[in-house]
């Protein structure tokens, strides 16, 4: 979660510290904690006033009205404060229904003050902004502040002044407080925002003669916030609700979730109760604990918890033997149920997570035959066929009873078996997985139609958007209705290669004709090409380093998924922003602090962008569109009907969630036309109304589904726009969290904004607004479905929904075609457990294809590469650069081939090239005697050349600094020298090349650099020129640089690869075979060095 509350001692601590006013901020760190450890001579001696001050005492467990309560002791002395915690220290005592043990006080100096100095003062905030709530009367009576407080809100970025204050919020206080209080509340705000608090409150605020008191307070902070805020709040802790222990397998279960990219989650909240669960999902735990307590089994549910977003085997292990622990530790008469649940995952590995989950059932079998435990599975999602084989086996193996279900049963059935409501079946049916699915022999109606494009229920119409019936409750001012077609691209920022080739075969199984993701955005790497598949092919995705070259080069995308992390989201999406093209971002990161989610907000607004997420799976439009792991694996895409679209749109919190509204909608209807789901924060970056709006304006779209959530308000908009005819389709809404209205003291559920504030905010207060607005609300989540299914049939009874005809589409070639896919791109990955294997080629190939008619060079047949007359420098061009280069770019390759080409029979390559001729070797083999000679001595200079003039002058080194510090280092210049040539006696081929670039080339600054470092080590030594290699070594990079055809870090690229020094190669290669062919023409013999031409220093002789 994000916003979780602090004791007041913390709250205190923080304001003391960094609270900047001009106000006098009284008793500042004067306080003294007491809890059963607590050694009173020691207290004392740490805190001296103490003993010589009035006292007040009271609990600081999160209790609210403690004064009301009477669990404030007021104007004591410490005989009276160790009297009066005598009579409440660890006694039983009940705030609302919450009971809990009185064990941690806080202890300060009594404030003697009148009625007219007490001020009552909160903030907290919203997603429009933060709210300043102030009352001039504070204290116990303070009474419903929400009417009687004059209230200010400050929007997302603006800043509180005290003019604002003063004129907005200090009208009933007297001028001579006016300035002290204004000066607080601004310095409060600002610790407010520059701490990250989501709330804070202050009652009673005293403002006497010498400053202020802060007598009072309650505050929450954003925890997720702990890495920037991680210096000035130090190792916080954040104390369980009153009347709940605080137990170690929590602080366990939270360290490892700390500690995991996963989401683990547990709440002890009954620990001899005799119904426990093990939840996957943050949507799905909250639906499992409702109907348990929904069946009346409240009172014996042990915990609440969840596991989410592919945790490893040992990750499930520690988390499944914690609880098998902690429920085998008290017999319980009628025996215990282990509920193992969850919805259709999106992308976690089932197999691999029930895999921990066996060998904790293993190493606990003995235990839990003791305790009589029976074990209830409902699962599904990638891989779960194995799971669900491996959970069955275990149940065999050790005796446990285990029933295992897959997605043919309802996702809560379960719990109703589990408690004796439903008969166990003998033999479940099980859905096929994707094998099989393809293969079954008879005519399987659940197959795609590949020509369908339109809504199942209807025809294509060539206007996706019907103008709004009403001018009410309208979508924000520039944003689309239609956020996915068919022809939609995306780029996706980060690594995740999985969840793009699920794109990909999402696309391939829709039958699209180009794959939905453009291109990839990743940092930490170079440029460069990622291999997918498309169906059976294997093809390259562009990979970038920088998101603005990515943007320029595929101006056709219009949606970004960012896979970002928790700390880089926020920055890339502001980055992403800036780019008018994108109109939907899907941010996947879940933990974006809050203050940083509603900025982005507030920007998406102002620039009609559209934002899903965070803490998102994303969303999905069959036929068109998937964003990255949405939908799960293709047996589930294909089972749920996903390759075309339906006449139902839903949308969700939760991404497990979303899937399993995939499932049911798909068994009750003729399945789904779009959904999405928002995630799981307090503040998605679009709301459940946004998407509601616009399904609403979607013509296809003949009902709509919402599965809303305890926490926030959102609902009642839907309410409001049912009752003035803003909506006019049928609405099916629940929402989850009907439990925790009788729960005893509070729970923070998996997500982030799952927690009610007030009761307005219920589940159960928004399942009857809903209901009594004219939404079909069902009785509980297992109805759902049922309450779906009779509003579709009403809709087709009534002839808005014309189904039509399912189409067998799955020929026996496009089944051999479909079966090459091979869901997840790594063998090693484990998915090929599902049996469909996609094999990886050999090897790939991006420059030439031999296989059609006739030859290709990286796209370009060869007909037309000799009826451009492209010429050696131009077929160079587009097998070495895969680009078509400017003519006078292939002039230059051209020049620098025929310059390169030979220097006379004396230089090392072609002297080893002409021996081996003479002895008789081949041509290849005396070629290759030549080649290896080729190094930074001899002709391999282009390469080490470029880099060390690039890198000299890319640093702003100027030439004088760079000779030096190449002197100093002791290293040679490469490029820089000759045997014979010097500056008196100049190589001509330097000079025919430097007349061609002078004049062709756009741009020669490094060039011009490299001419002005000649000057300094000519006037060193003349023969210290620049050599043709370290010519054509800067030219090119001039060339790489500046053409136009590439970008920065691929003309980098080439030089790095070597692609430089293959000039030189190609072109000496052809004076090696012309030193071969001369010698054999000339029929040499033997060649063998003369003596005197070798100077032999041999050791002299030494005798003993």
């Amino acid at each position: 979660m994000s916003a979780k509350a602090i004791s007041e001692q913390s709250g205190k601590e923080f304001l003391y510290k960094y609270i900047c006013t001009s106000a006098a901020v009284q008793n500042r760190f004067r306080y003294a904690n007491v809890t059963a450890e607590t050694d009173w001579d020691r207290l004392t001696n740490e805190h001296p006033w103490l003993l010589t001050e009035r006292l007040v005492v009271k609990p600081d467990q999160l209790i609210k009205r403690r004064g009301k309560l009477g669990l404030v002791g007021i104007n004591l002395s410490l005989q009276g404060v160790q009297e009066w915690l005598q009579v409440h220290f660890m006694k039983e005592t009940t705030v609302g229904k919450a009971k809990g043990l009185l064990k941690n006080f806080l202890i300060e100096p009594f404030v003697p003050h009148t009625q007219e100095e007490e001020f009552y003062v909160c903030i907290y905030a919203t997603r429009e902004g933060d709210h300043v709530l102030f009352h001039h009367e504070g204290g116990v009576e303070v009474g419903d502040v929400d009417t009687k407080a004059q209230r200010l809100m400050v929007a997302v970025d603006d800043k509180l002044s005290e003019d604002q204050v003063t004129k907005q919020l200090l009208t009933h206080v007297s001028d001579d407080k006016k300035g002290v209080l204004a000066s607080f509340i601004v310095g409060l705000f600002n610790l407010y925002e520059d701490l990250y608090f989501t709330y804070l409150e202050i009652n009673p605020l005293v403002v006497a003669q010498e400053g202020v008191y802060v007598l009072d307070m309650a505050a929450k902070i954003d925890a997720t916030a702990d890495y920037i805020c991680k210096a000035k709040w130090g190792d916080v802790e954040f104390p369980p609700p009153f009347g709940r222990e605080a137990y170690p397998e929590e602080a366990y279960i939270a360290d490892l979730d700390a500690k995991s990219g996963a989401s683990l989650k547990l709440t002890l909240l009954n620990p001899r109760g005799r119904i426990w669960t093990m939840v996957a999902g943050g949507g799905a735990s909250v639906v499992y604990s409702d109907t348990i307590c929904d069946l009346g089994g409240v009172d014996e549910l042990a915990n609440y918890g969840e596991y989410s977003g592919a945790p490893s085997e040992q990750q499930t292990y520690d988390y499944a033997k914690t609880i098998l622990s902690l429920m085998t530790r008290e017999q319980h008469p009628q025996g215990k149920v282990l509920i193992i649940g969850g919805s259709i995952a999106n992308f976690t590995n089932v197999a691999a997570t029930f895999k921990g989950i066996v060998r904790a059932i293993k190493d606990y079998q003995s235990p839990l035959k003791e305790h009589e435990v029976t074990i209830f599975v409902r699962r599904g999602g990638p891989n779960y066929q194995e799971g669900l084989r491996v959970m069955g086996e275990v149940g065999k193996t050790t005796g446990i009873p285990i029933h295992v279900f897959g997605t043919e049963t309802h996702m809560t059935a379960i719990v109703g078996m589990a408690l004796g409501y439903r008969p166990i079946p003998n033999q479940p049916p099980m859905d096929a997985h994707t094998a099989n699915f393809l293969l079954n022999a008879s005519n399987n109606a659940m197959t795609p139609a590949t020509t369908r494009t339109a809504s199942f229920s209807e025809s294509r119409t060539s206007n996706d958007v019907t103008p709004a019936k009403k001018p009410k409750a309208r979508l924000p001012a520039g944003k689309a209705t239609t956020l996915f077609r068919k022809q939609t691209k995306a780029i996706v920022w980060g690594m995740q290669t999985r969840a793009v080739q699920g794109m990909l075969d999402f696309d391939y199984v829709c039958s699209r004709e180009e794959p939905s993701v453009a291109a990839m955005v990743y940092p930490f790497t170079g440029d460069h090409k990622q291999k997918f598949y498309w169906g059976h092919k294997e093809i390259l995705l562009p990979v970038y380093k920088n998101m603005a070259d990515a943007m320029k080069k595929h101006t056709e995308v219009d949606v970004l998924i960012s896979f970002a992390s928790l700390r880089s989201a926020y920055d890339s999406t502001v980055e992403v922003m800036q780019y008018p093209q994108i109109h939907t971002i899907a941010i996947i990161a879940e933990g974006i602090p809050e203050a940083q989610t509603r900025r982005l907000i507030k920007m998406a607004d102002e620039k009609g962008v559209t934002i899903i997420g965070p803490a998102t799976v994303g969303g999905i439009k069959p036929g068109c569109f998937k964003i990255g792991n949405t939908g799960g694996m293709l047996d589930n895409i294909l089972a749920s009907k996903l390759y075309r679209p339906g006449s139902v749109a839903y949308v969700s919190r939760s991404g497990g969630m979303s899937n399993e509204l995939n499932n049911i909608i798909s068994r009750t209807t003729d399945g789904v036309y779009e959904g999405v789901a928002i995630g799981g924060d307090r503040y998605p970056g679009s709301t459940f109304m946004d998407h509601v709006l616009r399904y609403q304006d979607t013509p296809g779209i003949k009902m709509i589904v919402v599965l809303g959530e305890i926490g926030g308000t959102e609902e009642y908009k839907i309410c409001q726009g049912i009752r003035e005819g803003r909506i006019t389709k049928p609405v099916v809404c629940w929402c989850i969290g009907t439990c925790a209205t009788m729960f005893s003291s509070e729970v923070q559920f998996g997500h982030a904004g799952a927690c009610a504030h007030q009761a307005s905010e219920t589940a159960v207060a928004k399942n009857q607004a809903l209901g009594d607005a004219g939404a079909y609300v069902p009785k509980s989540f297992d109805e759902l479905g049922d309450v779906i299914k009779t509003v579709y049939d009403k809709l087709v009874a009534n002839g808005t929904i014309i189904p039509a005809q399912e189409v067998v589409m799955f020929t026996n070639i496009y089944i051999s075609h479909i079966i090459t896919l091979l869901i997840f791109v790594s063998f090693s990955t484990g998915f090929q457990e599902l049996g469909l294997i996609r094999k990886p080629a050999s090897f790939m190939t991006s420059i030439c294809d031999e296989r059609g008619q006739e030859l290709i060079y990286a796209g370009m047949p060869i007909t037309e590469v000799f009826k451009e007359e492209m010429g050696l420098g131009g077929v160079l061009g587009l097998l070495w650069f895969q680009r078509r280069l400017p003519r006078y770019a292939c002039q230059f390759i051209e020049m620098c081939l025929m310059v390169t080409a030979d220097h006379g029979p004396a230089v090392s390559g072609a002297h080893n090239t002409i021996v081996c001729a003479r002895a008789g070797k081949d041509l290849i083999s005396s070629l290759t005697s030549g080649l290896l000679t080729i190094g930074d001595r001899f002709g391999g200079a282009l390469d080490a050349a470029a880099k060390q003039f690039s890198k000299a002058f890319d640093s702003g080194m100027l030439p004088m600094e760079f000779v030096n510090k190449m002197k100093k280092d002791g290293k040679l210049i490469m490029g820089i020298g000759h045997r014979v040539k010097s500056i008196n006696n100049p190589d001509m081929r330097v000079q025919i090349l430097k007349d061609f670039v002078k004049q062709h080339f756009t741009s020669t600054q490094l060039l011009d650099y490299a001419l002005d470092v000649e000057k300094i080590t000519t006037s060193k030594k003349p023969n210290l020129i620049l050599n043709v290699d370290g010519f054509i070594g800067v030219a090119f990079v001039d060339l790489l640089r500046t053409c136009g055809g590439f970008t920065r870090d691929e003309a980098d690229e080439f030089v790095e690869i070597g692609a430089l020094n293959g000039i030189f190669v190609l072109g000496r290669s052809m004076g090696f075979i012309g030193h071969y062919l001369d010698q054999k023409r000339l029929k040499q013999g033997l060649y063998r060095h003369p003596w005197d031409d070798i100077s032999y220093v041999l050791p002299e002789h030494m005798s003993m």
